[in-house]
């Protein structure tokens, strides 16, 4: 594989200003029902500044980023709260998880909820009041409570000092009353906790803390802060407060000061100067046992109480785990993970152990998205890449194999690319999605509110190269919002979803005349998926059926075939049928086994078929009820480039939890080699990475599948013996049994510290050429970092990692006969024997890796010592590290320079 490093795509990263979980702590589940806690659904969503807001999903420490909705012209969000509902129970005597809602605010006078199954805002609400500066969230009425449970309302502070309330009962969001007006506007409202369902606490601008009843707006008590220290603000500003279990307070300010507060009398109890420059924010453990700060000199730092000494505490470590300002934090923990999330200016989220703090590493989340912004049209070799409402097209001009046969070239890579075209597109919402064609001549981009389709004439003459851009009319495109788009590779397609769920096609015709080609595209249809058992009780509570939302879609290479996946791991396929073509009994069956539950579409049967002017028309796969539901939420979906024999497909998935399957979608059944090369027998490195995977390019059988930083080949024309492929075989583990458990199980953040992991180390340290410039080489090798190696994700609770459903397919197929020849492992051979597999840290962080035009070998050109069969491959691999051109400037602290 020939490979285009490329530094020169833009990717601006955005600062992170808010992190909320649905839950801070599962812990607190009787134990009548702890057997329900895996059915809760805990989401983490991290706000930006450029006003995404970004779903992950913790997966017991995989941390998948689910969806991404994107912000818009001048937003940003810079609050975050979740407000979910006591659970109900059934009268069959199932439970309903309270639903959870999330909201947002971004320094306007406007609250936002937003709905997650669709992917966009949901209600805005605004009153006569200043900018919203900090929100938060009533809690539910201790039991015995007067106050009924539906009652909880929104408390915003603005920046004129008032602290006003939202009513959100039944769903809804409205301005309900000021609850205080502060007689100076100077003063600004900062922050904000909740002691108790009726006490809430306020940071202010003016040294003081306001803890305020809200049942009737009496101030309780305010506590004074005094001034800053010489030379400093008059005011010290409180930027952070929070409440912990036993009702005492904790504020961080300005001065670089965590401070304790008795909850009952309101006085202080202590002061920890434990940052150079101001906390800007905090978070408490659900028991109360430890507080986490974080500030402006890029420190986070815990404390824990005194042994023997009540109400007293001390600061147990701090580090900086950031490269700028920490801004957010928050904290989640259950039984199997106990974890602090917090971002900031360097737009990287951090996870820390909590629990485990000082024994577990820390783990750096990326900060590029799950899905690739990037794009590829092979023919043209055009590169495509899109952030915000801005399109960039690039064309490399020379294959990778002569740069690397020209001497001269190494001076000049720069001229290798040409920046082609910049494309705006208009409204205020953001893309969220894009597609090119594989000869570069259609372009698709979606955003909230519109779908924009572009003709693109590549001209190219001796001396000039120019891209010409038309729009081309889509009906019925306008006021749609599409979440993911994609063009089917003979360019007669395009597919997109709708709401998150509903999938949506349109066909293109291609018109030529004197004038030239041009393209015009016919009404669109709707592609009906499979109703699914999905149980009442699930649908109604927690995120509802947000688990739907289609995130990945694959069209086949002779584009006669299409697949969609959502998070629940559910597979729909369809095929496109010509005149006259039956539908193989497809028609009118719309369930897969009689469930009574609804599909969030809506879709009812496939007597609706989608049928064009040329009489093609797309209709469900006849075997799509048969693709067993994934274990996990899908993060790749992809065809081989080779169609088999038989006239079937090799459908690869990948889940979030390294689960790599091949199906055979019109056989409605797994492929040989997947029933024989289960999970267990993949490369131990491949199994143990803690990156998350991104995407696939295919060479051949050769699978080349890219995470954020690793890359690896796996050939699936081949079977992988573990005792022999990996050197992770070791590790006692028997092929098809359960991992074993020793009692000590990760938080969720890194791997386990070995011992004397936290003495001195040896730093390796490079000066530049003018030997002023010193700069610390961490970066080591993965194959040394033995605290990559960790466990699926997989629960205590789940007997396999595949899945009971998968497990039950192969061993039905087993049982008739298709599971055979699991022993037969093909020995390599001497010299020019294939490679089962191969992997790669060097690249890091990864946006994208996209295939351009294969070299061919009429050219003289070869793609290395290939194995005999194997195709030549090229591709772009696109890097994005942060720089400090990506960081906003710092405020540095006295005598910081120096040091």
């Amino acid at each position: 594989m020939d490979i285009h490093r490329c530094r020169f795509i833009r990717y601006p990263a955005s600062a992170i200003n808010a992190v909320a979980f649905t839950h801070s702590s599962l812990r607190s589940v009787s134990a009548q029902k702890k057997h329900l806690v895996k059915h809760i659904q805990v989401r983490l969503a991290i706000g930006r500044a450029n006003g995404d807001i970004e779903i992950w999903n913790p997966l017991q420490g995989a941390w998948h980023q689910e969806l991404v909705i994107p912000g818009g012209k001048d937003r940003s969000v810079d609050g975050l709260v979740w407000v979910t509902e006591p659970d109900e129970e059934m009268a069959d005597g199932k439970t309903i998880h309270g639903k959870s809602r999330l909201f947002s605010i971004g320094y306007t006078t406007t609250i936002t909820e937003w709905d997650l199954e669709k992917a966009k805002a949901k209600k805005h609400a605004s009153g006569q009041h200043g900018e919203i500066w900090c929100l938060g969230v009533q809690p539910p009425p201790n039991k015995g409570g007067a106050a009924a449970s539906g009652s909880r309302k929104l408390v915003a502070g603005t920046v004129d000092g008032n602290l006003v309330l939202y009513s959100i009962e039944d769903g809804d969001l409205k301005f309900q009353r000021t609850l205080i007006r502060t007689p100076l506007k100077k003063t600004k409202f900062v922050s904000i906790a909740f002691q108790s369902h009726n006490v809430v606490v306020v940071g202010c601008s003016d040294s003081t803390i306001c803890a305020y009843d809200i049942r009737n707006g009496t101030l309780l008590r305010q506590m004074t802060l005094g001034t800053d220290i010489s030379g400093g603000s008059k005011n010290i500003i409180v930027w952070a407060v929070k409440c912990l279990s036993n009702g005492d307070i904790v504020s961080g300010d300005s001065t670089g000061q965590v401070c304790i507060w008795d909850g009952k009398t309101y006085t202080q109890a202590q002061r920890i100067q434990s940052h150079s420059q101001d906390v800007l924010c905090l978070s408490v453990s659900a028991d109360g046992s430890k507080i986490i700060s974080g500030g402006m000199d890029k420190r986070t730092a815990i404390y824990e109480p005194i042994a023997g000494q009540n109400g007293r505490w001390s600061k147990v470590f701090h580090r900086r785990y950031h490269q700028h300002d920490v801004k957010a934090m928050a904290s989640f923990e259950s039984k199997g993970m106990s974890v602090v999330v917090s971002g900031g200016s360097d737009a990287n989220p951090v996870v820390l152990p909590l629990r485990g703090a000082g024994k577990e590493y820390h783990r750096t989340l990326p900060h590029l998205p799950q899905n690739a912004p990037l794009q590829s049209a092979p023919k043209a070799r055009f590169l495509l890449s899109w952030w915000e409402n801005e399109i960039r097209i690039w064309h490399l001009l020379s294959p990778a194999q002569q740069l690397l046969d020209d001497p001269q070239a190494a001076f000049s890579l720069h001229k290798n690319r040409k920046f082609l075209a910049q494309v705006l597109v208009q409204g205020d919402s953001h893309i969220s999605s894009a597609a090119i064609s594989e000869d570069g001549t259609l372009l698709v981009a979606s955003t909230a509110t519109d779908i924009k389709v572009f003709q693109l004439d590549f001209a190219k003459g001796e001396h000039i190269e120019q891209l010409q851009i038309k729009k081309v009319d889509m009906p019925t495109a306008a006021g749609l919002a599409a979440t993911r788009v994609r063009i089917s590779p003979d360019k007669q397609w395009i597919s997109w979803v709708e709401e998150g769920s509903k999938v949506m096609a349109t066909r293109v015709h291609t018109t030529e005349s004197a004038a030239g080609v041009s393209y015009t595209t016919s009404p669109p249809c709707k592609l009906h998926r499979l109703r699914r058992q999905i149980p009442k009780h699930i649908l109604l509570g927690g995120l509802g059926s947000y688990d739907r939302n289609i995130t990945q879609m694959a069209f086949s290479p002779d584009s006669r075939l299409l697949s969609a996946a959502d998070l629940a791991g559910y597979i729909d396929t369809w095929v496109l049928r010509g005149p006259g073509e039956g539908t193989n009994g497809v028609g009118g069956e719309d369930d897969d086994g009689g469930g009574a539950t609804s599909d969030p579409s809506g879709d009812s049967s496939d007597e609706e078929e989608s049928e064009d002017v040329a009489g093609e028309r797309w209709v469900r796969n006849p075997k799509a009820a048969l693709l067993p539901k994934l274990s996990a939420a899908p993060v790749v979906l992809s065809f081989a480039k080779t169609q088999r024999d038989d006239g079937d497909y090799d459908l690869l998935a990948i889940t979030a939890l390294k689960t790599l399957l091949v199906f055979n979608p019109l056989q409605g059944a797994l492929s040989e080699w997947s029933r024989r090369n289960t999970y267990l027998k993949l490369p131990g490195k491949y199994r143990d990475t803690r990156d998350q995977i991104k995407g696939i390019v295919w060479q051949g059988p050769r699978a080349w599948i890219y995470g954020f930083s690793s890359l690896f080949m796996l050939d699936l024309s081949q079977d992988f013996n573990p005792e022999k492929d990996s050197p992770e075989g070791k590790n006692g583990q028997k092929q098809g049994t359960k991992r074993k458990r020793d009692g000590q199980l990760e938080g969720g953040a890194g791997g386990k510290m070995e011992k004397h992991s936290l003495a001195p180390q040896r730093v390796m340290t490079a000066v530049g050429p003018d030997g002023g410039k010193w700069e610390d080489v961490e970066m080591a090798d993965a194959d040394d970092q033995k605290s990559v190696g960790a466990s699926s994700g997989v629960d205590d609770d789940d007997e396999d990692t595949d899945g009971g459903e998968l497990q039950r397919l192969r061993d039905d197929q087993g049982a008739n006969g298709h599971a055979g020849d699991a022993e037969k492992e093909e020995e390599e051979g001497e010299g020019g024997a294939k490679a089962k597999w191969w992997h790669t840290y060097q690249f890091r962080p990864i946006l994208g890796l996209v295939p351009v035009e294969s070299i061919s070998e009429a050219n003289g050109l070869t793609n290395g010592d290939l194995p005999e069969g194997l195709p030549p491959l090229e591709v772009a691999l696109v890097e994005r590290p942060l720089s400090s051109d990506d960081l906003p400037e710092r405020y540095f602290a006295e005598g910081e320079w120096e040091r």
